[in-house]
Parts: structure tokens; C-alpha cells; sequence
């Protein structure tokens, strides 16, 4: 049987997309190399900063590279797209027009996860880049299903942190700002918490106990492999 193969736009950053193959490789019981889900990376750091673009109002539109890159992997074989950059899903749109396969949106597929879980007009609260706010990313996902994100009170702290895990890694400064986040929304209200900025997956495990949270790289890694096994 040939396997359907995922094509992923990478590098947004780096370590978010390996964070998704890690993420991948243990949902499989493997006995060997060819029981694990084939992909297709296109690992490209220089897709011009969504940060750059969208909060700054300086930087270079990522959208031409973003379409490029989607069509390469449809080129290569890719039967499906994805793309582990929660920001970068404000172009979702043009890229999805590019391209004649589907783009599993990490967004979308999200909320849907998170309305699932709970009851409708449920408060979700959001840690994200303040892009994500700004260009209203999830707005019509949340619209659609009926739930209310909330945000936390210092937007310019949680790009910090993101700012921090990209130059740094896991540091313990980004995981206070992360936990100190996510149980500020928790007291405001939030019945759930959207890990919903890749770096912000990294340390996703920062979270307190006792809030629950909904990691939207697991998300998108569980529709990666039920595209594939589904071929």
C-alpha cells in the first residue's frame, strides 16, 4: 500500500518543526524504519519574520515564499500540507489557493478540538503571539464554534518569551512567563488554555497543573497521521 506523505512548511522556527517530527515519531509503535509516517520538510528559516510583518509593519511579506514552498512540496508528492507556525496562518488562505491539495489548518483543526472538550460559550484562553490577536487569526474559528478566547493582560511579555525560546531554547525565564500567563487567564475566567504558538509547545509542559490545556502542535500532529494512515 503507498502511504499518503505530508509535505510541512518548516522553519518557522526550526525547533517547532522538529518539535512536530518528535511529536509524530512517538504516536507510532514502530518495530521498524518503514512503520513511522513519511513527510516531505522544506526546513526554510528564511521565511521573512511574521513578527517583522504583521506587529512591526517593517518586514517583508512572507507570503510569495510561503506559496512557493507549498507548491514545492506538492511538486515533490505531498498529498496533504502543514504548517507548525500558528502566526503564519494568517496567510493560510493564499497558500490553500496556491496549492490543489489540502493544508491541514492547525487553527481550525484547534478550535474544534477545543469545542469538543467543552461547552459552548466556554472561555478559552489564549498563549500566543500578539500577531496572532492583532491580525485576528482564530477570530472566525472561535466565531464558528461558539467559544470566546481571552488574552492575557501583557501581550509585550509573551512576545518576549517567544523572542527568548527562538534565541535560547527552554529557558527559565520564557517558562515563568508561560506559567504566570496561562494561570492569569485560568483566574479571568478560562475554562481551557490554546497552546497556540509552536515555541510556546516547546515548554507547553510549564502550564500549572490543574488548568487544561490543548497543545495545537499535538493537534496537528494528529491530523498529519490520520491523513497518511488513511491512505
Amino acid at each position: 500500500m503507498t502511504r499518503r506523505v505530508v509535505g510541512i512548511l518548516g522553519g518557522m522556527g526550526p525547533e517547532a518543526t522538529i518539535l512536530l517530527q518528535q511529536r509524530l515519531l512517538t504516536s507510532v509503535t514502530a518495530q521498524d524504519d518503514s512503520d513511522h509516517l513519511p513527510l516531505l520538510i522544506d526546513m526554510n528559516p528564511q521565511v521573512p519574520s511574521r513578527i517583522a510583518h504583521l506587529i512591526e509593519g517593517t518586514g517583508i511579506d512572507p507570503t510569495p515564499v510561503l506559496v512557493a514552498m507549498a507548491q514545492r512540496l506538492q511538486a515533490a508528492g505531498a498529498t496533504a500540507l502543514a504548517m507548525p507556525c500558528n502566526t503564519a496562518h494568517h496567510y493560510a488562505a493564499v497558500i490553500q489557493s496556491a496549492v490543489s491539495i489540502p493544508l491541514l489548518n492547525m487553527v481550525d483543526l484547534s478550535v474544534t478540538k477545543a469545542a469538543q472538550k467543552l461547552e459552548k460559550g466556554a472561555r478559552v484562553g489564549m498563549l500566543a503571539s500578539p500577531a496572532v490577536k492583532m491580525v485576528g487569526v482564530f477570530d472566525a474559528a472561535f466565531a464558528a464554534s461558539g467559544l470566546a478566547p481571552l488574552w492575557p493582560a501583557q501581550p509585550d511579555l509573551m512576545l518576549q518569551a517567544i523572542r527568548d525560546i527562538k534565541a535560547r531554547g527552554d529557558t527559565p525565564e520564557a517558562r515563568a512567563q508561560l506559567a504566570a500567563a496561562a494561570a492569569e487567564l485560568a483566574a479571568n475566567g478560562a475554562d481551557a488554555v490554546l497552546v497556540a504558538c509552536s515555541e510556546f509547545s516547546m515548554i507547553a509542559d510549564a502550564v500549572p497543573q490543574g488548568i487544561t490545556a490543548i497543545d495545537t502542535v499535538d493537534i496537528l500532529a494528529a491530523a498529519i497521521k490520520s491523513h497518511i494512515l488513511k491512505g
